[in-house]
């Protein structure tokens, strides 16, 4: 103990200097929105660079894991093509209306949080492929969440259990609308909220990304509803919706681009400036 003592004493002033350094760089990231993302551009990359060495020593490891879990996928497309029947089969990335192949790129996740309320996804790919925020992630299930920034080769995806989600989206069968949104409580679950009570709803219903987004196209799958709710303060249903995807064992991903993004966005913001 008496050598800590002694070590500060001796380098007393130039912990102090470190010290001051450090609060000056921190006060100048925290105040300038320029040095701000340049700090979170270089965390992504490392953080990416990192992230995918520990996730290939993850997928050797897993490798049986993940043969069985193609096998299921394999049997669960074909019970959906022989089976012309099923209501509510979960979107397909070959089945998304108005999407081109040129405009879907390939990713895989390399990092996952689903244990805390605010939930992101590190994956492989960034500005260099094209992916922007505000891009849209899926996969062969249904959604996964949304682009939220990007470094040259990594990008980070805000996961749908996150509390601060918001995604348009509606019910199939009536084409009622409401506001997808994360509790924080079951990683198998999300609520789609502000459903007005004219709706026809049942447990079982699909649950499928809504028009009005600028982000994802329509009908792309969700879940389907496990519960429903009536909020007694504005009369609207709640619904709890299991989701298709497990989210807590994502692997290959797909980002949507959408070339009518800014021209859809442009002319809202017209309209409101009118408005």
């Amino acid at each position: 103990m008496q050598q800590i003592f002694i070590f500060i004493f001796k380098n007393s002033y130039r912990l102090l200097f470190l010290l001051l350094l450090v609060v000056s760089l921190t006060f100048t990231v925290q105040s300038h929105s320029y040095h701000r993302s340049k700090v979170i551009s270089s965390a992504n990359f490392l953080s990416g660079g990192v992230y995918e060495q520990i996730n290939s020593v993850s997928e050797y490891l897993n490798l049986k894991k993940q043969n069985d879990e193609l096998a299921l996928e394999n049997a669960r497309l074909k019970s959906i093509i022989f089976n012309t029947k099923d209501s509510i089969p979960p979107a397909r990335l070959d089945s998304i209306k108005g999407v081109r192949a040129d405009d879907i790129i390939v990713s895989k996740v390399i990092h996952n949080s689903y244990s805390v309320y605010e939930n992101y996804l590190t994956i492989q790919g960034g500005s260099a492929r094209g992916i922007k925020p505000d891009m849209g992630v899926i996969n062969s299930s249904g959604i996964i969440g949304i682009v939220d920034k990007t470094s040259k080769n990594y990008a980070t995806v805000i996961s749908i259990l996150n509390v601060k989600s918001l995604i348009n989206a509606k019910i199939k069968k009536t084409n009622h609308f409401g506001s997808l949104v994360w509790n924080g409580k079951s990683t198998g679950f999300v609520q789609l909220i502000d459903v007005p009570r004219l709706a026809s709803v049942r447990k079982g219903d699909t649950i499928v990304t809504g028009g009005q987004s600028v982000i994802f196209p329509e009908n792309i799958g969700i879940g389907t509803i496990d519960k429903i709710y009536i909020d007694n303060k504005t009369n609207y249903y709640t619904l709890n919706v299991k989701l298709f995807n497990d989210m807590t064992n994502l692997g290959h991903i797909y980002i949507i681009k959408s070339k009518d993004r800014d021209e859809m966005i442009q002319l809202q913001k017209k309209q409101t400036n009118n408005e």
